[in-house]
């Protein structure tokens, strides 16, 4: 047996002895309009683990985004269940806001207060659930040194580079020490090699706090070095194609997307995509 076979069952074994932190059962979304509607998702079924890292991978339009929404408690599943640590997040189209709060959100902009500074910024959820100033201000500086801003934080977004305003963006959604951190595209919009930077940081970061992770990207190569699993979704409406285990050891180099077995499953996922055309 190879090392990194070995590495695979052992990681795989661990993930499954781990409680339950999201299930999903049969979850579909369909949009409707009085002129047409449009099937989303259909008969998404899921668990993910504690402490686990899932990335989710598609083409343009698969559902990708609607699947993280519909977990951040922003839009209603038409079918299905969908719970949090065995609590369910929706009672038809409500959404119970008591599970909603254990939940960080990282989308594609950054979108920050830009009258704020850093600590602000990182903190504004404490202070809108109504934490004191200096417990908001200790922990605004615990998570600046954490995402690697030790020294800026009473700078402001226009002070700063896209990479560091995602670091904020990361630093707010960890503020709340969330049960579940949705991330969407975070790294997008980013060019090549602050991009690889922010994926070096995001598995440091992970593995720091333990979070559970959901991550939605377009990159095959950055799913497969971040993920624990990548689950593919169809194009619409979109349902879960393949959920592909990825066995390499952490914390993980830059390097070990220069291994053959890591190009292999890179190829494979993409030549699943390619099908898809």
């Amino acid at each position: 047996m190879s090392a990194h076979s070995a590495e695979t069952i052992e990681h795989a074994s661990n993930a499954l002895d781990a409680p339950a932190k999201l299930e999903l059962s049969g979850v579909g979304k369909e949009f409707r309009t009085k002129r047409a509607s449009t099937h989303a998702l259909s008969d998404i079924n899921l668990t993910i683990r504690d402490g686990e890292f899932v990335s989710l991978i598609g083409r343009s339009g698969c559902g990708k985004t609607t699947l993280l929404r519909t977990l951040a408690g922003l839009v209603s599943p038409t079918t299905g269940e969908i719970l949090i640590e065995g609590r369910s997040l929706w009672n038809g189209s409500k959404v119970d806001s008591s599970v909603v709060s254990k939940l960080g959100v990282v989308f594609q902009e950054a979108n920050l207060f830009p009258w704020y500074t850093v600590a602000d910024n990182i903190s504004l959820p404490l202070r809108l659930r109504g934490d004191g100033k200096q417990d908001r201000r200790a922990r605004a500086d615990e998570l600046a040194e954490l995402v690697g801003l030790k020294g800026f934080e009473n700078s402001y977004p226009r002070e700063l580079s896209g990479g560091m305003r995602q670091r904020v963006a990361i630093a707010r959604a960890l503020s709340i020490r969330p049960k579940l951190l949705l991330m969407d595209e975070p790294f997008g919009a980013l060019d090549a090699l602050t991009r690889e930077r922010m994926n070096l940081e995001l598995q440091r970061i992970a593995l720091a706090t333990k979070a559970t992770v959901v991550f939605v990207t377009h990159d095959i190569t950055e799913a497969v070095f971040l993920g624990d699993r990548v689950v593919h979704l169809t194009p619409r409406p979109g349902r879960i194609r393949q959920i592909r285990s990825i066995g390499f050891e952490r914390p993980r180099s830059i390097d070990v997307q220069t291994e053959p077995e890591f190009g292999a499953i890179v190829r494979d996922l993409r030549h699943a995509l390619d099908e898809e055309e």
